[in-house]
């Protein structure tokens, strides 16, 4: 009976290793190539595996491209739940985590705003790309009630996320935090 577990176990932890190994694959092609140049055949390439492997694991391009949105968007909300229970100053802790994006969380932020963008054309992509949206919206409720309020704060909050990516300097998290201060501050006048 003992031996038959490890057998189960072995096997569920290989499928799980090799799932893991097929999203990270995906995401740096996202990272390299754009999320167009997704497919089963690239995957498989770049993870050294076969085309019919990445296809037991993830029968669709929307099952794959979910899979790989969702790795991301799960450390970000690991992160925004962890500073919405734990920290004194959550507004702080969400701006390092924006400049992060801009540095050692650089590409994999780039995968999780290029995967985000194509949402709005692949309908099974939305409600994981909302995840980032809902998560900023709750860490804001934990500073006003204004249901405008809250949605300045996540517009500015992805807008600083895009302008971080985009500009070549390095990020200040003095200046984010500032910025989306004096936001909450006059949407609650």
């Amino acid at each position: 009976m003992a031996a038959e577990q490890d057998t189960v176990d072995g096997r569920i932890l290989r499928g799980r290793r090799r799932r893991a190994q097929i999203i990270e694959a995906t995401l740096e092609i996202v990272r390299r190539d754009g999320a167009t140049g997704v497919t089963h055949r690239t995957v498989a390439k770049e993870a050294g595996i076969t085309t019919s492997l990445t296809l037991y694991y993830f029968a669709t391009l929307d099952d794959l491209l979910i899979a790989a949105l969702t790795s991301v968007t799960e450390a970000y909300t690991h992160r925004i739940r962890q500073l919405i229970d734990t920290e004194d100053d959550p507004l702080s802790g969400l701006s390092e985590l924006i400049v992060e994006s801009a540095g050692p969380g650089r590409e994999r932020t780039l995968a999780e705003r290029e995967l985000s963008t194509l949402a709005a054309r692949r309908p099974a992509l939305r409600p994981v790309a909302r995840r980032w949206r809902d998560n900023v919206a709750e860490l804001a409720r934990t500073q006003t009630d204004d249901p405008d309020a809250i949605e300045a704060f996540v517009a500015l909050s992805d807008g600083l996320c895009t302008a971080i990516l985009l500009n070549d300097r390095e990020a200040d998290p003095d200046h984010i935090r500032a910025v989306r201060s004096k936001a909450l501050l006059r949407s609650s006048q």
